[in-house]
């Protein structure tokens, strides 16, 4: 076994191993909350619990184990600078998932802050401070939120800058919704389509 890991580091009487224990403890009940409390409550995406989930635990104890063998903690914030600017290969992956992304990678790692011997009501009032933060911001912008879906559209005529009420008209009767508004994607002139993405009031 390496030199720098303690000896039984996994025994249960351990208190290094109690102490992660406890402290992933106190990050699940978290981010239970910001995840599906406050991000499922406002943006209704189900197909994100999972991932955020477990990105959550993964930082917590990977950054927590970096911390039990004593590594450079630049590593450690390195790993988080990685985790913080990837981007997910999808459309439906909006600015305000990547704002939740990097809040849940945040909790986690602030959570498994002991090789800094953070005090626990600290971290907990750090917590506290995100959770209801991320609460008021949603409560006071959700007036502000609009839901994008793509959508393939077949009159290009449509799309000149004369013709754009007409082309809001149009995409609202296909819809049945109110549409705030529409960015073009792309568009292809020889199967005479275009990828359009629709922004509606939530």
């Amino acid at each position: 076994m390496h030199d720098n890991i303690p000896d039984c580091f996994f025994c249960l009487n351990n208190p290094t191993f109690e102490g992660i224990i406890w402290r992933f403890a106190i990050d699940i009940v978290f981010l239970f909350i910001l995840i599906r409390i406050i991000y499922f409550r406002y943006s209704k995406k189900p197909k994100f619990l999972f991932t955020f989930f477990l990105m959550g635990i993964m930082v917590f104890f990977i950054c927590s184990m970096l911390g039990t063998v004593f590594l450079d903690m630049t590593f450690a914030f390195g790993l988080f600078a990685v985790f913080s600017i990837l981007r997910f290969r999808t459309r439906n992956f909006s600015v305000m998932d990547m704002a939740y992304t990097f809040t849940i990678i945040g909790i986690s790692l602030i959570n498994s802050l002991r090789v800094l011997k953070f005090p626990l009501l600290g971290i907990l009032i750090i917590n506290i401070i995100i959770i209801v933060s991320a609460y008021i911001l949603e409560e006071f912008l959700i007036k502000y939120r609009s839901e994008c879906q793509s959508i393939i559209y077949d009159k290009l005529d449509l799309l000149k800058p004369e013709k754009k009420d007409k082309f809001l008209a149009d995409i609202s009767s296909r819809t049945g919704r109110e549409v705030l508004k529409i960015k073009i994607v792309r568009i292809n002139y020889k199967k005479k389509r275009a990828l359009l993405d629709v922004y509606y009031k939530e």
